[in-house]
C-alpha cells in the first residue's frame, strides 16, 4: 500500500509537470516543473520524505536500465555519428571541464558561506565552553573545600 501511494505521489507530481509544460509558454521542460513542484511540496510539508522515499530509491536503483534504450540507439546511428566524432568529443570535453569548475566554484561559495556563519558563532561558544569551564572547576574546588572540612 506504501508504495501505492508513493508511486501515486510521484505520478501525480510529474502529470502536473507535464501540463505546466503544455500550458505554460516557456521553454521548461515538464521534468523540469515536476522537480520544482515535488521540491515545493516537500519543503511545505504538503509531502513528506517517507510518503516517497521507497519508490524514488527503487527508481534510483533501476535508473542505470533506463539507459541501456538510448545508448543503443546510439550505437546503432554510429554511420551517422562518424562524420562528427571530433566535434563531438570536443564538445563532450568542454561541457565536463564547464560544469567541473561551476561546480567546484559553488561548493567553494557554499563552503565559505558556512565558514562564516560558524565564524560568526564562534565567540558564543567558546564563551559557552569557558562558563562550563568556570563552573567544573568551582563546583571541583568545593568539593575539594568539604572533603578537607571532614578530614
Amino acid at each position: 500500500m506504501k508504495h501505492l501511494i508513493s508511486i501515486g505521489i510521484i505520478t501525480a507530481v510529474c502529470f502536473a509537470g507535464e501540463l505546466l509544460h503544455f500550458l505554460l509558454p516557456l521553454p521548461i521542460p515538464a521534468s523540469i516543473y515536476g522537480l520544482l513542484l515535488m521540491l515545493m511540496l516537500l519543503l511545505t510539508g504538503l509531502v513528506k520524505m517517507h510518503q516517497v522515499e521507497l519508490t524514488s530509491n527503487f527508481f534510483l536503483t533501476i535508473m542505470p536500465l533506463l539507459f541501456i534504450e538510448p545508448a543503443v540507439k546510439l550505437m546503432t546511428s554510429l554511420p551517422t555519428l562518424k562524420g562528427n566524432i571530433l566535434t563531438i568529443l570536443f564538445l563532450c570535453l568542454a561541457s565536463t571541464i564547464v560544469v567541473t569548475i561551476v561546480t567546484g566554484m559553488t561548493a567553494e561559495k557554499i563552503c565559505a558561506c558556512g565558514k562564516s556563519k560558524v565564524q560568526e558563532s564562534m565567540p558564543e561558544i567558546k564563551e559557552k565552553k569557558q562558563r562550563k569551564l568556570s563552573e567544573t572547576y568551582q563546583k571541583n574546588n568545593t568539593v575539594k573545600t568539604r572533603e578537607n572540612r571532614h578530614e
